[in-house]
């Protein structure tokens, strides 16, 4: 059992070393990262394509990278908003780790970006736990997962900047109480902003871009009590050198 442990540890450790380089890289060069993480049919997809489709509206340069087992059908979506997207297909792996997103960036992220989005595969355990050198840790979870949700999966909710509610448009249908999702996002994730969103109404547009151009131009972000206890660095703005330093040392 131990030698699992450390091997877990070892494997965390050298994704952590990874996302550190990643993330003094893309701060150097102006770009924050906006991490993704849901349940499969969150809705995950279709508030990106809103998201990135208004950025492009207002002369955000901005591009998204999604991570899927199969299929390159989310990119296909997401390029709909006129963004520069690159589909990763993950061949069975259930999530995203710095390494490999570090190279699939390599060449093909354009210069001017402001924005990274990473769409990270629907799953919120193993992607809970690998840092991809993200300024902002975003946990979605739709109205039809129920409101025990945040108890289920503490890592991810816990570990999350922000945390996003979807399909609010049927919340009513399926009996979902507001209150007590928002008093167990509190229980685990003391101090952390919820927004609610509806892609088909459009509650909630550009929330996610203004959360994350503020946190890329030096906002404070959200410190999750759980932060220090899986030893993930506190997101330094992309523009504060102070803090790109410290990083480095």
């Amino acid at each position: 059992m131990c030698r699992v442990v450390d091997l877990q540890q070892a494997v965390l450790a050298k994704n952590d070393a990874c996302a550190r380089l990643l993330r003094e890289d893309l701060a150097a060069r102006g770009t924050a990262v906006v991490n993704l993480l849901s349940s499969p049919g969150s809705g995950k997809t279709a508030l990106l394509e809103r998201e990135l489709t208004l950025a492009r509206r207002r002369g955000i340069p901005v591009a998204a990278l999604t991570a899927d087992l199969a299929t390159e059908n989310d990119a296909t979506r997401l390029a709909r908003s006129g963004a520069p997207v690159k589909q990763v297909l993950t061949d069975g792996l259930c999530h995203l780790e710095a390494g490999m997103l570090g190279g699939h960036l390599d060449g093909w992220l354009p210069q001017d970006t402001r924005l990274l989005f990473i769409e990270n595969v629907g799953n919120l355990v193993c992607p809970a736990s690998y840092d991809l050198g993200e300024t902002l840790r975003v946990v979605l979870a739709s109205v039809t997962e129920g409101e025990d949700k945040p108890l289920k999966y503490p890592t991810a909710f816990g570990l999350a900047h922000l945390v996003v509610v979807t399909k609010t448009d049927i919340a009513a249908a399926v009996g979902f109480d507001e209150a007590a999702f928002r008093a167990h996002v509190e229980q685990i994730n003391p101090g952390v902003e919820i927004v609610c969103t509806s892609a088909r109404r459009g509650e909630g547009d550009g929330a996610l871009l203004d959360r994350a151009l503020a946190a890329r131009d030096g906002a404070p972000v959200h410190v999750p009590v759980m932060t220090r206890q899986h030893h993930h660095p506190e997101p330094a703005s992309v523009l504060d050198p102070n803090s790109l330093a410290q990083s480095r040392s």
